[in-house]
């Protein structure tokens, strides 16, 4: 059926494109897009969650509980950037057209901060894998808000949320295959020197040193150069705008009449100052949750690993499963039963201790059956994974999805930064907290705690929001 031409509204040239549908890409852009979440992950599951952050906090220094607050610290300093110049750049980019190039150019800082990481040796400076990581996680995210306003150009409404549930579930079976190759491989145990498979770890890395988690930046910088490539080569780009200076210029007025009609788009409004909060005990969850287990348990490189993937299969399912769910009954619905299940998870690891889980009520053996996860206390924290490995995937996923439904293609790159700062504007708040409570108390059991306000508050404002967040 032909599409009725788009309306121009008369400010800065915007398209009115209410009532039409984007012409659908084609099958290899839509894969080269979706294997930009495979390239990406894992420097999310290898370096930010679970093999480099644990030896961050437990390795790297001698005293893990400030080595925590630092990189709670780090996580806190990389979302004030990214909260501040996510929404000046989406909204840049709807007038410059083009997202590939300001992808490009972050993957450029990306992969060379990556690389550096394997420098951070026990012993040396400290400020120095900080600042890599912070260069790292902005260049992440900023590369995240470019590739998520083109989604709805690939296909129509009714089909972004299975494309975003399958593009991050492609993105952990990404991340998962890596940190197979981590512990397989490369991981090797500090009492015996082998990996978990009995090999010498490959290229002669020496666990005692760290180069088994330094690796994983060298690594994850390889992976994203390679598999990013498909997206520039196939996936279809918006159409060169205004020169540079100009596109600046014009985005940053377009961004303040965004925020301004904010007030008039009242639902929206909502939605992203739910996803704001929530997003906020995501992100504690995702960027503490390993690290807190390794400073409980004491577990190494190979038992987090072994974490991980754990966690990283069930995400897939988790995704695969949401992709029909939203596809179904809608985003809204799928970000409710998985914040409500990360709630759960959150209540089941802060009650969990040595010999014990929830809150002493239910004491557990502390005899070590032997191997790995050998105590009981360990076994239930890596049920109350499970819930989190289900979860973790469909809210962000379907927070993606819910938005693209929300808006047009037009202020997709406005709306996507302003998506951006939703998730990062206060998230330095969720690891703040943290890291004040921790410090103050000592315990880092209360210092999770404190993920329970964001998780909850914001499912209680999103339960109030109405989907799609174009509706009054």
């Amino acid at each position: 059926m032909r599409q009725s031409a788009p309306k121009r509204s008369g400010r800065l040239n915007r398209i009115d494109w209410t009532g039409t549908q984007p012409p659908k890409a084609t099958e290899k852009g839509i894969w080269g897009w979706m294997l930009f979440d495979w390239a990406a992950q894992p420097f999310f599951t290898v370096v930010t969650t679970f093999i480099f952050g644990p030896y961050f906090v437990s390795r790297l220094t001698a005293d893990p509980v400030s080595a925590q607050t630092m990189w709670s610290n780090m996580a806190t300093i990389s979302s004030i950037i990214i909260a501040i110049l996510s929404p000046i750049l989406g909204s840049i980019a709807d007038q410059s057209g083009a997202r590939k190039p300001w992808i490009a150019f972050f993957a450029v800082i990306k992969i060379v901060s990556l690389c550096c990481l394997w420098f951070a040796a026990p012993g040396s400076p400290i400020i120095y894998p900080v600042i890599f990581m912070i260069l790292a996680s902005i260049s992440a995210e900023f590369s995240i808000v470019f590739n998520d306003s083109m989604m709805p150009r690939l296909v129509g409404k009714d089909e972004v949320g299975k494309l975003s549930n399958t593009a991050w579930g492609l993105g952990y079976l990404g991340g998962m295959i890596v940190l197979i190759g981590v512990v397989a491989l490369l991981a090797g145990s500090p009492e015996s020197g082998k990996t978990i498979l009995g090999l010498d770890p490959l290229f002669g890395l020496d666990p005692h040193t760290g180069e088994d988690a330094r690796v994983t930046g060298p690594i994850s910088a390889v992976w994203y150069l390679i598999f990013i490539l498909p997206m520039f080569f196939f996936t279809p780009d918006a159409r060169k705008g205004l020169p540079f200076a100009f596109a600046v210029r014009f985005g940053l007025k377009e961004l303040r009449s965004t925020l301004s009609e904010l007030k008039t788009r009242r639902s929206i409004l909502s939605f992203l100052i739910a996803r704001m909060i929530y997003q906020d005990g995501v992100n504690g969850l995702l960027i503490l949750g390993g690290a807190f287990a390794a400073g409980m348990f004491g577990w190494a490189t190979i038992e987090i690993g072994i974490y991980g993937i754990i966690l990283n299969v069930v995400a897939i399912l988790g995704c695969l499963i949401a992709g029909r769910i939203d596809r179904g009954i809608g985003s809204k619905v799928t970000v409710i039963i998985s914040l409500t299940m990360l709630l759960l998870a959150t209540i089941g690891i802060i009650s969990t201790g040595p010999g014990y889980t929830f809150f002493g009520l239910m004491p557990l053996s502390t005899a070590d059956g032997g191997g790995l996860f050998g105590t009981m206390a360990e076994k239930a924290y890596i049920l109350y994974g499970l819930l989190i490995g289900l979860a973790f995937g469909p809210v962000q996923a379907s927070s993606r999805s819910y938005l693209a439904r929300s808006v047009s293609l037009e202020e997709a790159g406005r709306y996507f930064g302003i998506y951006a700062l939703s998730g990062r504007a206060t998230s330095f708040m969720a690891t703040l907290l943290f890291s004040i409570v921790t410090y103050l108390t000592g315990s880092a059991h209360l210092g999770m705690s404190t993920l329970i306000l964001f998780l909850a508050g914001g499912l209680v404002l999103l339960i109030r929001t109405p989907y799609p967040a174009d509706r009054a």
